[in-house]
């Protein structure tokens, strides 16, 4: 039982690489075990934990919690902290970023005009599909049939879409502004 971290993460890994879970046998000659009683029994206290669920067809696939990760506590961008086990919480990627996944969609960016907001070429934001947008939000908006990803804003009672990159001119829209959605988040890989 004390393993059991352990032996979901070669599960996870297994998911990640091949986009379903392994049989029973597979599972047995995964994690070193020698009978699939212990299979079962593992199988069991991660359905227990709703790591693991079954199909209807009795497969086995990810539960609620199977794609949490964990979170460390903070860590200094400054002068160091002694190290240890900082483990605090765990959370899944879509239960923190995605509210309502019918209307989420990720968009890559593509271009330098949001550098100053932090959102750089190549980053993928979260979207969050909807027509109205506060003051302030970051849009994915459409001007003249064309997607641009800009700050919304306001001037002389006229909606404007504002870069965060000084190289770039404030978008005054001189036909149609249709808001496509709020950027709620971004993510980035890192090579």
């Amino acid at each position: 039982m004390e393993q059991d971290d352990n032996y979901l993460a070669k599960l996870q890994d297994y998911y990640a690489d091949n986009s379903v879970l392994p049989p029973y046998s597979t599972i047995m000659s995964l994690l070193g075990f020698k009978s699939k009683s212990a299979v079962a029994a593992l199988v069991a206290r991660l359905k227990l934990a709703q790591f693991l669920e079954s199909t209807p067809e009795k497969r086995l696939k990810p539960g609620r919690r199977f794609f949490e990760r964990p979170i460390f506590d903070s860590v200094r961008a400054g002068s160091p902290h002694p190290a240890g086990d900082m483990r605090h919480d765990t959370v899944t990627i879509d239960e923190y970023l995605v509210r309502q996944p019918s209307s989420t969609v990720l968009v890559t960016v593509k271009g330098d005009s949001m550098i100053d907001s932090g959102i750089m070429e190549g980053d993928t934001v979260v979207v969050e599909k909807r027509n109205m947008a506060n003051i302030g939000d970051m849009v994915i908006a459409i001007v003249d049939n064309e997607f641009t990803l800009k700050t919304l804003g306001k001037e002389k009672g006229e909606f404007i879409l504002i870069p965060s990159n000084k190289a770039y001119p404030v978008i005054r829209p001189k036909g149609g502004l249709e808001i496509f959605g709020v950027v709620v988040g971004q993510f980035r890989k890192y090579k």
